[in-house]
This record gives structure tokens, C-alpha cells and sequence, in this order.
């Protein structure tokens, strides 16, 4: 009995020398990141059949346990994904949003600078030094534009690098949870299944700091190791062997670097597939905030140099030559793919700035005669037939055309991204004071000769930007309208099928058969067919070279008798041109210009319409330029160029916001994970020192019954040698 005693004084003895061990490795680990507290769990040894029944012969240590909850981890590990994808994500949006409304760096300045430049030629437009002023008033513009964008690309290439490091992290934790993947199953092979808790807690700390830097899936094995997936499935650690992300270039853009993921032989990048941590929340701004705000600073570049030059080249400097460009409008920039192997050519010419997004595009050669072309903010496609003809000019797709020069092999792709490169790309090509185009080109005047009260108004210069419609009055014969304005331009003029139409500074040519009532349209150069129209005709895109080229030649007004018509000599565009009706106040055009004849006229009275000669202290063009800092010109004629950039910086600024909103939201969902897991996992100092006296007393009590044991031997023995 003495035996049995004290058999079971020792298993006890055994197993509380362990819990106090194991309470021990909990208090030194309070501070240890990723520890889990352990406990031992002891279980009965099986009783022997005596006699008297069973009896029992104390106690072991079944297992020394974790305590862990694999939800609970789950959900630190996911919430730490989405705060660290939020927290950098508002990091590098507050950098955009510092930039875009900062009140001297910001463009506003430099907008309202331009404008006062532009009022300063207006009220003295015979001045050098007010035009001087407006040339260097442009170039700050220009500047400016040149400065921020400067900025996004340097924050773009500082993206590059972070993903670079982050991705070179990704594998190194990979690598290291693949090694403790091993270590792990090795030793819980070699000790009858039971599990190295310091090991896993090690391994559990590594995919931690892992879903720092991108999001994860775990599933655990029945060898004690852990696969761990990211993106849409793609393993990351298998068992023993971990997958290397890598650095790719972009297929389009070589100076953009991706995240490519090994797959055979190839590497296939999988950086839209890619989310949380570190590495989610840079590609989410990069694509979604500094990629769109680069182009919508674009999109203001191009409707800025577009609008303004439209007017300045209906104007005339101080030389009495006609306006010219103004600024550089911006090329559309078409990026060819680096695996294409044809050797097609695509380039893009801007038409509508106003129809201008900013969605890139991608245009695939599909073999034949066809191609694709695909808007990728939404997905929607585009079939295009060349009907084999090279180079082929398409149709206007959301403010510009593509030119599509023969040679392409089947799957070449084309990304077009019409606004990206805009602000970088916008210049200033007056270079000279004289040059810029403040007067009209046009003077109206009435003969010193004239008895009645008749006038003229000064006239302005029909835009090439107008509506117009061509109306076919017949097989043969159509009238010409400027809806913008409500003027005729000409009436019953004879239709020849493939003949150039030329009005406002635009030609174009309708073909085919068209029967009465046919309509088409030239709007902003783009040109279309009425829906109802019956015939079988069709119209060419127009081609834009403003002004009228008879502009300037002199044309002469002259009232017949009775003063209730008038004739008109000297135009070369426009009809009718003898016994013209008049109506006080109604609008003619001729030769590309607009005037008003209002009063009354005396028979014989004559009116002139001309060259502006010697206008140097003309400065109707000049007001009519400084009137584009209020006009809604641009995002379908809703916004100034103000109020555009204006819907940049609270664009960005909402972003900001919501970036915050979401970053501290996050921070509390990761918080309240931590605590959750901590409060079951986590080393309580408090119950660990209760539990070190319970288990203190147990170990005493066990000792106890040893020397108990050996008293009753020694009695036993005392007895024997009487």
C-alpha cells in the first residue's frame, strides 16, 4: 500500500511541478507579442481492480494546451489587414489633399492670375507691357500645372519603391512561416502528436505581421503546418514551400511597377487581384485617388487650352494677322503593349474636349478588318471596321478619334489614355507679346452717305463650335442653320453628292442619296445623322481650320427701294444674297461673321462689313477671352475651369474624409479583436499568481503524501525486524 502511495504522491508531485513550470513560462511571456498563455491539463491514470474494487493510482499531464480560438485569430488578422490598408491609404491621400488646397501651390492662384492678365489686355490692348504681363501670367499657369503634376508622378515613383520593399517583406514573412511550417510539423511528429505551442504562437505572430502588409487566408493542415492564400486564391505558403511575389513592369506603362505572381514558367500580374495590409492600401490610391486626380487635373488642362485657343484664334493681333494658338493643347497618349508584335501604329487627335473623361481606354486588334475598343471605367466596348482602309480614321468616341494605321497582329492591345498626361503636357505657344489676338478681325461701318437711321452692329466671329444643321429641302438642295445663334447661314443651296460643305471654318461632305427633310449635324466638329432621316446619305467627319477663309474680304450691304430688302455683294459663303428681306434687329451671316442690322434704313443706304485694319486698340476678342474665367465651359458646359478644379480638391478632400472615417473605424474593429483574443489568450498576472498558490499548495500536498509514504514504510520495516 506503501508502494501505491506513494506511486501516486509522485505522479502528483510530476504534475503540479509542471503546471507551476508552465504557470511560470506564462508569467516571464506577460510581454511577449503573439504569446499565447498555456495550460496543463491533467487527467486520471487508469485505476487498478483490486479486491475491494478499483483503486486508484493518481495522476498525469495529458496535454500542456494554447489558448487560442482560431476565429478570434481570424479576425485580428483581417482587421489588422484593413486598418493597416486604411491607415497608409490616408496617409498618402492627406499628401494630395495638402497639395491640391494649398492656397499659394494650388492652381487657383495661378487661374486667377491668368484672368487678371487676360482683363489687363482687354482695358489697354495697344499696351506691351499689359500684354507682357499676360505672357508671364500664362507661363506661371503653365507652371503650375507643369508643378503638380510633377507631384503626382513623384508621389506615383514613390509608390513604385513601397511596393518594391513591401513586396520583398511579403516574401521574407512568407519564407519564414513556410520554415516554421516545418519546424512545426517535424516536431509534432516527434513527439506523439503533441503540438509546440512556442512555435505555433511564433508562426501565428509571422502571419500577423504578414496581414500587415496584404490580406490573407489561412487553412490549417493536418501535419500541424499552414497554407496561406492572398488575392483570389493564389498560395502564398504551401506546406513547406512559399511562393515569391515579385516587382513587373507595367504591360503599358514601363516606369509603373506591379505585383507579378509566378504560375510555371511565367509570371502573371495579379496586382488589380490584390488587397489589404500595406501593399492594398497604396495600389487602392494609386489607382482610385492619384491616377484619377491626375487625370481630372488633365481634363482641366485640356479644356483650358482647347476653349481658349478656339476664341484666340477667331481674334487678330497686333500685327493684324489672324490668332493662333495660344497654348499647346495636349496630345492623347497611346501607349502600345511591350508584348504587341505587329507593327500597327494607333494615334488619338482630341475633337470634343467637353465629351473628354476620365476613363482610360484599350483598343485590341481582333483580326480582319476589326478592333475593340474597350472604356475601362465601365467595361463598355466599341466595335471598330477599317473596312480595309489604312490609315483609318473612327468616329468620335467620348471626345476624341483614333487613327488606326494597318500592321497589327491579331491580340496587339493599345492603352489611350486621353487625360493622364494632359497637365504635363499643356504648354504655352505664344511666345510673343504682339502675337496675342485681343481685337476682331472684322470692322463694320456705314457709309458717311447713308439719309436713314439705319446701323450695324461691330459682328462677331462664328465659332467653328457651333451647332449647325443641314436641313435638304430636297433631293437637290438643303438649307444651312447655326442653331447656336438661330442664323441662317444659307438657304436652298444645290446639293452635289461628296462636294465640301464649308461653314464657320469647318468642312465636311455628305454623300449619297437624301431626300427632303434629311437633317445632319456639325457640332464641335463631330459630325451625325438626324435618326429620322429616310435617305441613304451619309456625312464625313468635318476637319476644323477656323476661321472662315473669306473672313476678311469686304462685303457690302446695300438697301433697295423700297428700304425692305437688301442685297449683299462681296460674299463667298452664305445665301441668299439679293432681295433679302429686312427685319429690324434679325441677324445675317456671311463669310464666317454675324452682324445685326437694326433701325430704318433709306433706300440706298450702304453698310460694310471688312478687314480690321490698324485695330490696335481693338479689344472685342480680348473681352470675349477674359469671359471664360465665369463661363461654364467645361464637364458638358457645367463648370468654369474654378469650379473644376474646385471639384478636384473637395473630390480629394471627401477621399481624405472618408479615408480618416475609415482608418479609425478600423483601429477600433482591430482593437476590440485584439481584446477579444487577448481576454482568452492573453497572460493575466493576477490569476497566474492565485494559480501559482493553488498549484504551490497542490505541489506541497503531493510531498506530503511522499513523506506519508515513507512513514508507513518505515513502520512497515520497524515491524518486520521484530
Amino acid at each position: 500500500m506503501a508502494g501505491d502511495i506513494l506511486g501516486i504522491g509522485i505522479s502528483g508531485l510530476l504534475a503540479y511541478q509542471r503546471s507551476l513550470a508552465t504557470a511560470g513560462h506564462n508569467i516571464t511571456n506577460v510581454n511577449t507579442e503573439g504569446y499565447s498563455r498555456q495550460r496543463v491539463d491533467l487527467a486520471t491514470r487508469p485505476a487498478i481492480f483490486s479486491g475491494d474494487g478499483y483503486v486508484g493510482t493518481g495522476v498525469s499531464v495529458e496535454n500542456v494546451r494554447r489558448m487560442y480560438d482560431g476565429f478570434l485569430t481570424t479576425q485580428v488578422r483581417n482587421s489588422t489587414a484593413s486598418f493597416n490598408q486604411s491607415d497608409y491609404l490616408h496617409t498618402l491621400v492627406s499628401r494630395i489633399d495638402n497639395l491640391l488646397a494649398d492656397p499659394q501651390a494650388g492652381l487657383t492662384p495661378a487661374l486667377q492670375g491668368f484672368f487678371n492678365g487676360v482683363q489687363g489686355v482687354a482695358n489697354a490692348p495697344g499696351s506691351l507691357s499689359a500684354r507682357q504681363v499676360l505672357l508671364s501670367e500664362s507661363t506661371t499657369l503653365v507652371d503650375r500645372f507643369h508643378y503638380l503634376d510633377a507631384r503626382f508622378s513623384e508621389l506615383g515613383n514613390s509608390i513604385n519603391v513601397d511596393i518594391g520593399n513591401v513586396v520583398k517583406e511579403i516574401n521574407s514573412f512568407a519564407q519564414g512561416i513556410a520554415s516554421a511550417n516545418q519546424d512545426i510539423a517535424l516536431a509534432t511528429g516527434s513527439f506523439s502528436g503533441a503540438p509546440p505551442n512556442d512555435l505555433i504562437d511564433k508562426r501565428d505572430a509571422l502571419i500577423v505581421e504578414l496581414s500587415k502588409r496584404i490580406a490573407v487566408t489561412s487553412i490549417p493542415q493536418d501535419d500541424g503546418s499552414i497554407n496561406i492564400f492572398i488575392g483570389n486564391g493564389q498560395a502564398l505558403v504551401s506546406g513547406y514551400r512559399a511562393q515569391s511575389l515579385s516587382e513587373v513592369q507595367n504591360q503599358f506603362d514601363p516606369s509603373r511597377i506591379d505585383v507579378g505572381y509566378k504560375v510555371g514558367a511565367s509570371v502573371v500580374n495579379v496586382t488589380d487581384q490584390l488587397n489589404g495590409g500595406k501593399l492594398g492600401g497604396m495600389l487602392d490610391f494609386r489607382k482610385n485617388i492619384l491616377d484619377e486626380s491626375r487625370k481630372l487635373l488633365g481634363n482641366i488642362a485640356i479644356g483650358l487650352s482647347d476653349t481658349f485657343n478656339d476664341q484666340h484664334k477667331l481674334g487678330q493681333d497686333i500685327n493684324g494677322q489672324l490668332g493662333s494658338d495660344f497654348f499647346t493643347v495636349p496630345a492623347i497618349q497611346v501607349q502600345p503593349r511591350v508584348l504587341n508584335s505587329g507593327s500597327g501604329l494607333v494615334t488619338a487627335s482630341l475633337v470634343n474636349p467637353d465629351a473628354v473623361t476620365t476613363s482610360d481606354y484599350r483598343l485590341t486588334y481582333g483580326g480582319g478588318n476589326t478592333y475593340t475598343l474597350q472604356r475601362l471605367s465601365d467595361n463598355q466596348t466599341f466595335p471598330i471596321n477599317t473596312g480595309g482602309t489604312s490609315p483609318y480614321t473612327t468616329e468620335e468616341f467620348d471626345g476624341f478619334s483614333l487613327q488606326l494605321t494597318a500592321g497589327a497582329a491579331v491580340n496587339d492591345s493599345f492603352l489611350i489614355r486621353p487625360a493622364y498626361s494632359a497637365a504635363q503636357n499643356i504648354g504655352l505657344s505664344i511666345k510673343d507679346p504682339k502675337n496675342i489676338a485681343a481685337a476682331a478681325p472684322i470692322r463694320t461701318s456705314t457709309a458717311i452717305s447713308n439719309t436713314g437711321s439705319g446701323a450695324i452692329s461691330p459682328g462677331i466671329v462664328n465659332s467653328p463650335n457651333n451647332r449647325v444643321s443641314l436641313q435638304f429641302t430636297s433631293a437637290t438642295t438643303y438649307n444651312v442653320t447655326d442653331i447656336t445663334t438661330g442664323v441662317s447661314l444659307a438657304q436652298n443651296l444645290p446639293y452635289v453628292s461628296g462636294n465640301n460643305i464649308q461653314f464657320n471654318g469647318w468642312t465636311a461632305q455628305v454623300s449619297g442619296a437624301v431626300v427632303a427633310g434629311d437633317k445632319f449635324y456639325i457640332d464641335k466638329a463631330v459630325t451625325t445623322a438626324d435618326t429620322a432621316n429616310v435617305g441613304v446619305g451619309a456625312i464625313s467627319p468635318a476637319t476644323v481650320n477656323p476661321p472662315d477663309p473669306n473672313l476678311r474680304d469686304t462685303v457690302t450691304i446695300t438697301f433697295n427701294n423700297p428700304p425692305t430688302t437688301f442685297n449683299v455683294a462681296g460674299a463667298t459663303t452664305g445665301s441668299p444674297v439679293a432681295v433679302i428681306p429686312y427685319v429690324n434687329g434679325q441677324a445675317i451671316s456671311f463669310n464666317g461673321w454675324t452682324v445685326k442690322l437694326t433701325g430704318a434704313p433709306a433706300a440706298g443706304d450702304v453698310f460694310t462689313v471688312g478687314a480690321n485694319t490698324n485695330g490696335v486698340a481693338d479689344n472685342r476678342n480680348a473681352l470675349l477671352l477674359s469671359q471664360f474665367q465665369t463661363q461654364r465651359t467645361l464637364n458638358n458646359g457645367t463648370a468654369t475651369y474654378q469650379d473644376a478644379y474646385g471639384q478636384l480638391v473637395a473630390s480629394v478632400g471627401t477621399q481624405t474624409h472618408q479615408a480618416k472615417i475609415s482608418r479609425d473605424v478600423q483601429e477600433v474593429l482591430k482593437n476590440q479583436a485584439i481584446e477579444s483574443r487577448d481576454s482568452l489568450s492573453g497572460v493575466n498576472l493576477d490569476e497566474e499568481a492565485a494559480d501559482l498558490v493553488r498549484l504551490q499548495q497542490a505541489y506541497q500536498a503531493a510531498a506530503q503524501v511522499i513523506s506519508v509514504s515513507d512513514t508507513l514504510f518505515q513502520t512497515l520495516l520497524g515491524a518486520v525486524r521484530r
